[in-house]
């Protein structure tokens, strides 16, 4: 994991899991804290935020949907929603509040290391864009800063990125009128589960949307091309 070991923060009820979730991931070479509620994990994070959360949406004392809008609005880091609820309705819920992704009990071991393995290297991807002169891009009314994943629109309102919906955006403001498919926008990762991050893509373009778009039902900048992927119909210019 290169000199410094990335910090998980394992927020679930179940000794078990917790259990589980260490040895697998400090197996990998992940530094992993086991976190039994919300209310430990939120002292955790006050006093020495992680690189990554991994939160049971059935804790005992909140609702874990509570505990990632809590997530985002405070710190800015990956965050991976685990689930042991049926429907698909939290998990969207979950993507559409912060999350970089999810993962349903009972899950298998190498998917979920693959999953972290996904959301720490777009991190760790998106810091490193922020290193070039061009970190910024103006389009439309809107200009985007990759350094701090903030976007400003003309009438001084800003709006604030997850980081993986800055990655999202990046790739599709580096190939502007261009018809990009989900699988290009996910990176091509060959770990990933397709139809999982399909809707993940999905969620993320409607995320970004509703922060771009003068009318989201309607969008002119992000366009949907139907059976392809999405494209970015307006000019940009990277300063």
């Amino acid at each position: 994991m290169g000199g410094s070991r990335k910090r998980i923060y394992v927020v679930d009820d179940e000794p078990d899991i917790r259990a589980l979730l260490r040895q697998v991931l400090e197996g990998y070479g992940y530094h992993v804290t086991p976190l039994a509620s919300g209310a430990l994990a939120r002292q955790a994070i006050r006093r020495d935020p992680p690189d990554l959360c991994i939160v049971d949406l059935g804790l005992p004392d909140m609702d874990g949907l509570t505990l990632v809008r809590e997530l985002w609005e405070d710190v800015r880091f990956g965050v991976i929603i685990l689930t042991g609820r049926g429907g698909v309705s939290d998990r969207v819920l979950g993507l559409e509040l912060g999350a970089d992704d999810y993962i349903v009990k009972p899950f298998e071991p190498r998917e979920l290391v693959a999953r972290v393995n996904s959301v720490i290297r777009r991190r760790d991807q998106l810091a490193a864009t922020g290193a070039p002169v061009t970190t910024r891009a103006v389009f439309a009314d809107w200009v985007f800063e990759s350094g701090d994943l903030s976007l400003t629109h003309a009438d001084g309102r800003q709006e604030t990125l997850t980081a993986a919906e800055a990655v999202l955006l990046t790739a599709l403001l580096r190939a502007p009128k261009r018809v990009l498919s989900r699988e290009q926008l996910q990176g091509a990762e060959p770990e990933k589960d397709d139809i999982a991050f399909d809707r993940a893509i999905d969620v993320r373009i409607s995320r970004i949307r509703k922060k771009i778009e003068a009318d989201p039902k309607s969008p002119r900048l992000i366009k949907t091309v139907y059976g392809a992927g999405y494209l970015f119909s307006a000019d940009v210019r990277w300063e």
